[in-house]
């Protein structure tokens, strides 16, 4: 069993409304995040087992390094580590999860700009936009691909193979293996594609293992970096300006997004979340069938020219996103879709379970048989193909179970 140094606890103060990290880290950003029976949650992160865990005024954190030296860094190809690596995980933590904007302030800005999102969004706070590894982003986002957000939330295991098969072991904390995200020179042996089919990958083992192929091999070093924002670089690094803001995004974003979709398996909605998400973009704006349908109830899509989601309809509804919210469209869209999701799901599970009783009598020689059949109705998700893009739509499948009591009484005469 691999040991580790662990830190002691620490804290930053902020509060539910600026960060909400049972929300943030389960929303279909990330898909390494383990969250434990005590609400900690945990994931090996740029070499080290990084664990947080919040209350209503503090964010606390603490790391637990490999005590043998070597271990790689997430992402080894933009490495900013020190020899005294302790002391970066304040700054890992804040960079990580984003934490530099005032969210109240944006809010109030997405607010004034879109009376929807002022509708909406304020209920449903402490939504950021993590700032994650780009391959990492990459890998994540095509193995979610062709999943509605009920099956996207049970990526983790999935995505733990990866690691576990592919990844350095960064160590054991309670007899729990943590596993670092594998770099794209890992998933270039030949083998590689047979073995993620047979983990159950099915044929997103074809497009890892030639995404791979592509940037590992094919692609200048680190190409896929220096598609990334340079208003948000990686950690330690200093920002620089990213050009004039246009209707379609900075140029900067738009050859991210065209580089990317030359990748397999990548299409433009996961352009857009690798660009979002990856790459530091603040203006990608995601269309999945969910966000289209946003986009017909609120924003009168859906007629005319855009009655179907098109690349064209897609293309306007990123561009019309970017006119209300700006250089953060993805963040505010993300937000959006979020609470949109939430009012969806509260709704559904106030409907989720319902009984009622059924009560037959019948006499025989004087005898009051009583039948009680107490029938419990579920609803649950049930996940149907849509043509456009990699999506699938949801839709609520009706199932009964049926539980019978009998009960015997003498009638009274």
């Amino acid at each position: 069993m691999s040991q580790v140094r662990i830190t002691d606890w620490r804290k930053l103060p902020i509060s539910l409304t600026e960060l909400c990290i049972d929300t943030t880290l389960r929303c279909g950003q990330s898909f390494r995040w383990r969250k434990s029976s005590s609400d900690e949650w945990s994931c090996a992160l740029h070499g080290r087992i990084l664990s947080l865990r919040q209350d209503k005024t503090h964010l606390h954190y603490r790391a637990a390094f490999p005590t043998v030296q070597g271990a790689p860094l997430t992402p080894p190809s933009s490495t900013n580590e020190t020899d005294h690596v302790e002391d970066d995980t304040s700054d890992l933590v804040q960079h990580y999860l984003n934490l530099s904007p005032n969210l109240g302030d944006l809010y109030k800005q997405w607010s004034a700009a879109d009376a929807n999102f002022k509708k909406k969004a304020p209920k449903f706070t402490g939504v950021r936009i993590l700032k994650q590894d780009a391959w990492e982003a990459l890998v994540g986002f095509i193995c979610s691909s062709n999943n509605n957000i009920a099956r996207i939330s049970q990526m983790h295991p999935k995505v733990e193979k990866l690691c576990v098969h592919y990844g350095p072991l960064i160590g054991h904390i309670d007899s729990q293996p943590y596993y670092d995200f594998p770099s794209p020179s890992a998933l270039t042996d030949p083998k590689v594609e047979g073995h993620l089919r047979q983990l159950g990958f099915g044929y997103r083992a074809k497009y890892l293992y030639q995404t791979a192929m592509m940037v590992a091999d094919e692609r200048d070093h680190n190409w896929l970096e220096s598609l990334r924002n340079p208003e948000s670089p990686n950690l330690g690094a200093k920002p620089k300006d990213a050009g004039e803001m246009k209707p379609g995004g900075r140029d900067g974003y738009r050859l991210a997004h065209e580089q990317l979709l030359a990748l397999q398996g990548v299409g433009p909605k996961v352009a857009d979340c690798v660009c979002l998400m990856g790459l530091g973009w603040g203006e990608a704006v995601p269309v999945d069938t969910h966000v289209w349908q946003i986009a017909q109830r609120d924003y009168k899509f859906g007629k005319g020219k855009h009655k179907s989601l098109t690349k064209a309809t897609y293309d306007a509804i990123g561009d019309h996103f970017r006119s209300l919210w700006g250089k953060e469209a993805g963040w505010a869209h993300s937000v959006l879709f979020t609470a949109d999701l939430r009012a969806f799901s509260e709704q559904l599970h106030a409907k989720l379970e319902t009984e009622e009783a059924l009560v037959s009598v019948k006499v025989e020689d004087d005898t009051l048989h009583e039948t009680r059949t107490d029938v419990k109705t579920d609803l649950t998700d049930k996940s149907v193909k849509r043509e456009w893009e990699e999506d699938e739509k949801k839709v609520a499948e009706i199932q009964e179970t049926t539980r019978t009591k009998r009960a015997t009484k003498r009638r009274k005469t």
